[in-house]
């Protein structure tokens, strides 16, 4: 490897690495608040979240790769440009299209790590995650009800907290809609509860006929053994009882009462859904493409997912060629232009492949078209700013380049082999 390629990668190295943590920070930042709000309102253990943040991360690193490698061949071919580096490797007979080999190598690696990412790590962490989430909705079943908030987790109950008190067992402020046909899962604390809660007073409304209210000023949740019911021990509150059919209602009050939430159906839904196509490693697409193909069923939603996996790597190679001429431009503000116009190429390619992948899975458009057409648009853009570079390099240069560039060729040239 020559002293220029050696220089060139350093250059790059450095905003590379700036860049993948800048960007992929920005993407979590949303998800990192989530996680610590779990860990600190909810019991959840740190261990747990940090096992859960490094199974979402792959996906997020398959986004940020090649966002991390248009920064850096922007940021360093820019700091070249403005140094008037790139005017000296001209002198010294350096074409554009040779500047780019170093590059393209740095570009190929990065392509290469993101398909890793793609094919293999970003499926790995998906089904991970949805395993890890499993495990948290049994073990912390009170991490899913939020303050302030209708939670409708469970089946036939809407539940609004106005506050919890770390580590999330204890509720205030208590209101549950429960629109259940049977009361099974309602226990009642004492009998004179249970005869003020069954309507055996006032109206006689048969309240296991009725959509119910509940309130109460204070709450406590305990996990059932078997880990399939979660208890809510519902204080000083009343049940507001509406009939079903026919007119009445009934408002009555007790000291203590238990609500079953049931995490059975919660946790099989978690549990046994289809792996969903993010999750599918490229063999299983490829299965689930020609299952669904003999079965005479649509397979836009996994056409989509397969060339996505492909596209994205390759965008790595688009963004580095693109990256090349943009970069040399002279400018005096380097980092912030060059930030300013990956931030720009950025968008407009997710743009394009956001828009072509929801067309694409309504089969709108051919998969194939829907996914690579940001990659065929800027690669055209590409081209062209390359051979605008490449001319304004030699026949646009001026004269003192030129006899600076002769000159030290006939010096190479009379240096003895």
């Amino acid at each position: 490897m020559k002293i220029v390629d050696r220089y060139v990668l350093r250059e790059l190295a450095v905003p590379f690495l700036l860049g993948i943590g800048v960007f992929t920070s920005i993407l979590l930042i949303v998800r990192i608040l989530k996680l610590v709000e779990m860990v600190v309102n909810r019991g959840v253990p740190l261990l747990q979240m940090l096992k859960l943040f490094s199974y979402i991360l792959p996906a997020f690193l398959e986004v940020t790769l090649p966002m991390a490698l248009l920064l850096a061949i922007l940021v360093a071919f820019g700091r070249l440009s403005s140094d008037s580096e790139i005017i000296a490797l001209r002198a010294s007979g350096f074409s554009l299209y040779r500047l780019l080999q170093p590059v393209a190598g740095f570009a190929a690696a990065a392509a290469v790590v993101t398909l890793l990412l793609s094919v293999y790590a970003r499926p790995w962490g998906n089904g991970l995650l949805r395993t890890g989430l499993y495990d948290i909705v049994k073990a912390r079943a009170s991490a899913g009800i939020k303050p302030k908030v209708f939670n409708d987790d469970f089946a036939g109950l809407v539940i609004y907290v106005d506050q919890i008190e770390p580590p999330g067992n204890r509720l205030y402020g208590i209101v549950v809609s429960d629109q259940r046909e049977h009361k099974d899962g309602i226990g009642i604390g004492t009998a004179e509860d249970a005869a003020r809660s069954l309507g055996q007073s006032g109206t006689g409304i048969d309240t296991s006929a009725a959509v119910n209210t509940v309130y109460a000023r204070t709450g406590v949740l305990y996990t059932r053994v078997d880990e399939q019911f979660l208890t809510l021990r519902l204080i000083d509150g009343g049940i507001y009882s509406i009939a079903r059919k026919g007119k009445g209602f009934e408002d009555t009050t007790f000291e203590k009462m238990d609500i079953n939430l049931d995490l059975s159906l919660a946790l099989a839904e978690l549990q046994a859904r289809e792996k969903d196509v993010s999750e599918m490693a490229l063999s299983e697409l490829r299965q689930t493409i020609a299952d669904k193909t003999a079965a005479g069923e649509a397979t836009f939603i996994e056409r989509v997912e397969l060339h996505r996996k492909l596209a994205i790597p390759f965008a790595c190679l688009v963004f580095a060629a693109i990256g090349v001429p943009l970069g040399i431009q002279p400018t005096r503000s380097v980092h912030s232009r060059g930030f300013s116009l990956s931030l720009a190429l950025i968008f407009l390619y997710y743009l394009l492949l956001t828009l072509g992948q929801n067309l694409g899975e309504r089969g709108a458009v051919h998969p194939l078209l829907a996914v690579w057409i940001p990659n065929v648009v800027l690669a055209g853009i590409a081209a062209y700013l390359l051979s605008r570079s490449a001319r304004e390099m030699t026949a646009g240069q001026p004269a003192w380049v030129g006899r600076l560039r002769s000159m030290w060729q006939r010096r190479r040239a009379a240096q003895p082999v």
